[in-house]
């Protein structure tokens, strides 16, 4: 089985800014943004009579990108969609970082688009995102992850939706999400035993910052990796929170610094300061210290 350990992402994903291709002028302001990814969404946030159009913009987008390393994923219209051939056609030609499904319900909408792109010679590096917003994908979390990584190894993110989910379960708005914490848990479960990034769901607050930050604080204590945002006021705070703390990293670099030590190397525990601390916190802080130097990277090439 492949753990988080053997596959964490090589991208920090700690914004992730959601566009409407519709939005022309939000587009061309991309390269000012300082998100770590960017989803240019063709399906809910675009009007029926503005499908093509959005993907006219995607097509210019592409054509004339400017925004360096980012990672840039099209959100396409779902299966039974009159939209979803022409999509599927876009992200052959445009050649998207990711494409990103939505409405994901079982392991076969994941395998499909695998084959879909196999067939038509698509590069590896063109990967693809599941949007986690149905019930049935709740439910068949841990078989989605897995059908992902063991059929051609595409799937490489799976994101929360909860704007869907509420309403297909009727869960009532709550600032603590409290009936949503089961949902979003087994999302980072399945995620985190087959080795793929997890986004927490967007938060509908983007004037009144407070409940945007409570969500990610809430998301980063249960293990996400980001939260995928519907606003750039979003992106300043998604980025501080999403970031391992001065204190973490602190704490880190100690462990390396212990085990790295003479006669420590192979050592299964060792005492620092009065704590026991076993290989597996040395195994965390390398991975941790590996994601600073990751964002760091990118601060600096923005």
């Amino acid at each position: 089985m492949v753990t988080f350990s053997d596959m964490h992402p090589a991208r920090p994903r700690r914004s992730v800014l959601c566009l409407p291709a519709s939005n022309p002028r939000a587009i061309a302001k991309l390269t000012s943004l300082e998100a770590d990814a960017v989803i240019l969404d063709l399906e809910d946030a675009v009007a029926e009579d503005m499908k093509e159009e959005g993907r006219r913009n995607i097509r210019d987008y592409f054509s004339n990108r400017q925004d360096g390393d980012r990672e840039v994923i099209v959100r396409i219209n779902d299966a039974a969609s009159p939209h979803y051939r022409a999509d599927c056609e876009l992200i052959l030609e445009v050649r998207p970082d990711a494409v990103l499904l939505p409405k994901v319900r079982a392991r076969d909408d994941i395998l499909d688009m695998a084959s879909y792109l196999a067939e038509n010679d698509a590069p590896e590096t063109l990967r693809i995102w599941a949007m986690m917003e149905t019930p049935l994908a709740i439910l068949n979390a841990g078989s989605i992850a897995e059908a992902g990584r063991t059929s051609g190894g595409r799937l490489d993110c799976l994101v929360v939706g909860l704007n869907d989910l509420r309403k297909d379960t009727g869960v009532l708005p709550d600032p603590a999400r409290t009936y949503l914490i089961p949902y979003l848990m087994q999302v980072v479960l399945a995620g985190r035993a087959f080795g793929l990034t997890v986004i927490d769901s967007v938060s509908n607050e983007f004037r009144d910052l407070g409940p945007f930050e409570a969500e990610c604080l809430q998301g980063r204590a249960m293990g996400f990796d980001g939260k995928m945002l519907i606003h750039p006021a979003q992106i300043a705070g998604a980025n501080q929170h999403f970031r391992p703390s001065d204190r973490e990293i602190a704490e880190a670099e100690l462990i390396v610094a212990a085990f790295s030590q003479p006669g420590n190397e192979k050592s299964n525990a060792i005492n620092i300061n009065g704590s026991m601390v076993e290989r597996l916190h040395f195994e965390q802080a390398l991975r941790l210290l590996a994601r600073v130097r990751q964002i760091n990277k990118g601060m600096k090439s923005e």
